[in-house]
């Protein structure tokens, strides 16, 4: 650890917050030639330079035992922000106070020497972390045996392939049991098995309490791990809250759609499209109303077109309330079209109450050709499958999006968690899913 570091770290009896950041913000100068760098570093007082902010006056606070999932799009600041809590980068102002050893599975293998040898680099990088010599001889053993790479230990990293110079970093990375453990899209390296290590000890840091800053683009891995989570777009941190409710902003940044500027005029208009349904509709009775519908739909979309209605029937054309996981069912949605529309996706999900997509289908995965609509036009899906699903409670959700003439995904209309539903079980099961196995049992005599 260096001495930039050291003067960052504090003493842990200071209370719960292990990392505290004020104001935080990183510029960096952008030249349109390379000219110009070279007149503003000899003519003192001419500035030829643009700034951008990759951080622009943050403010955090984490405590010990949260798993923090940090989302964002590529350069948000993501990065940035870990890179100056471990000390690599320099702040161009604020305050970053540091409570506990942070080892950071950022870069991997930053503090590796290609000349020397895996077992050298094992001791140049424990001596990087701070560790003593006696330290490093303890910890040594569990790193070789996480790291795996055979003789190769003894061969210089230069040898090494990828996928081995990847193992013994993330192995001398992750067992020097710190106090904050910092992640940047680097758990899945090795092959698969490799990979089931890593999240075994990933899992073993968040029982014992570490304290875990985690960005990845994965919001399933978000939903899994994390106890909280922060959205950084263009340095500025514009969530911070629930995991579920961060996951659903951040889906909704991914497709393009500004919540602050588009909240307002996607209630007007919904609210004007119930106005019409309802008039369309007084007397007409809807599927959902024999349904649970969530009271906290989570709805979004430019509503070119719109999931107006959906349900659950049996192959009688029954309403279903409960749903038996080795019977099949249809899912229903009902899609009016406010625009001429070609080839729209008709999507249906289901996700677990953590937030979590469990299953789900479209009709771009079926490879189904939808057609063309016009304004005013209702259409009807029908998904005909069996859920075989764990007994319990889930949600469905309902979806129609397409892809613009630019090649780029458009929500029309999502309906997240539509609907709450229970499935049940005629059998025992293990895990999340039930398997419909035909088992055979031979007894063999010995001779």
């Amino acid at each position: 650890m260096d001495k930039q570091q050291n003067a960052r770290v504090k003493d842990k009896k200071q209370g719960d917050v292990v990392v505290k950041i004020e104001k935080l913000c990183k510029n960096y100068k952008m030249f349109d030639r390379k000219t110009d760098r070279l007149i503003e570093a000899v003519i003192p007082g001419i500035e030829r330079h643009k700034v951008f902010k990759a951080l622009d006056g943050l403010d955090l606070e984490i405590k010990k035992g949260e798993v923090l999932g940090i989302l964002g799009k590529n350069g948000a600041g993501k990065s940035t922000l870990l890179k100056m809590i471990t000390g690599v980068v320099t702040p161009t102002s604020g305050k970053i106070d540091i409570n506990g050893k942070i080892s950071s599975l950022l870069e991997l293998g930053a503090a590796f020497n290609m000349e020397l040898t895996g077992i050298e680099n094992i001791y140049q990088h424990g001596q990087v972390m701070g560790l003593s010599n006696e330290e490093i001889e303890k910890k040594k053993p569990e790193i070789i045996a996480f790291a795996d790479i055979g003789d190769h230990l003894y061969q210089p990293v230069k040898t090494y392939s990828s996928g081995m110079f990847a193992r013994l970093a993330f192995a001398c990375a992750i067992n020097v049991n710190p106090d904050i453990l910092i992640v940047d899209e680097v758990l899945s390296v090795g092959d698969m098995a490799f990979q089931l290590k890593c999240f075994k000890k990933f899992e073993e840091f968040k029982e014992n309490g570490k304290t875990i800053l985690f960005v990845t683009h994965s919001v399933s891995d978000i939903l899994k791990n994390c106890t909280r989570t922060i959205i950084i777009d263009s340095g500025n941190k514009i969530f911070d809250g629930s995991v579920k409710e961060g996951v659903e902003r951040y889906k909704k940044i991914i497709v393009g759609i500004d919540e602050d500027i588009k909240k307002q005029e996607i209630q007007e208009e919904k609210i004007e499209k119930n106005k019409e349904e309802q008039s369309k509709s007084k007397n007409r009775e809807t599927w959902k109303e024999h349904f649970t519908e969530n009271p906290n739909i989570v709805e979004y979309g430019n509503k070119q077109a719109e999931v107006i209605d959906y349900g659950i029937f049996d192959k009688n054309n029954n309403y279903l309330q409960m749903i038996e996981n080795d019977k099949e069912i249809v899912l229903k949605s009902k899609i009016l079209f406010n625009n001429t529309v070609k080839s729209p996706i008709f999507t249906v999900t289901v996700k677990d109450f953590h937030g979590n997509d469990i299953c789900g289908t479209n009709t771009l995965i079926e490879k189904i050709d939808t057609g063309e609509y016009k304004k005013g036009e209702v259409v009807e899906v029908e998904f005909k499958q069996k859920l075989p699903l764990a007994a319990g409670k889930y949600t469905l959700s309902f979806s129609c999006t397409h892809f613009s003439s630019r090649g780029e995904l458009e929500v029309l209309n999502r309906k997240y968690d539509a609907l709450l539903i229970e499935i049940l079980s005629t059998k025992d099961y293990v895990g999340l899913i039930t398997l419909d196995s035909e088992i055979t049992i031979n007894k063999i005599e010995n001779k």
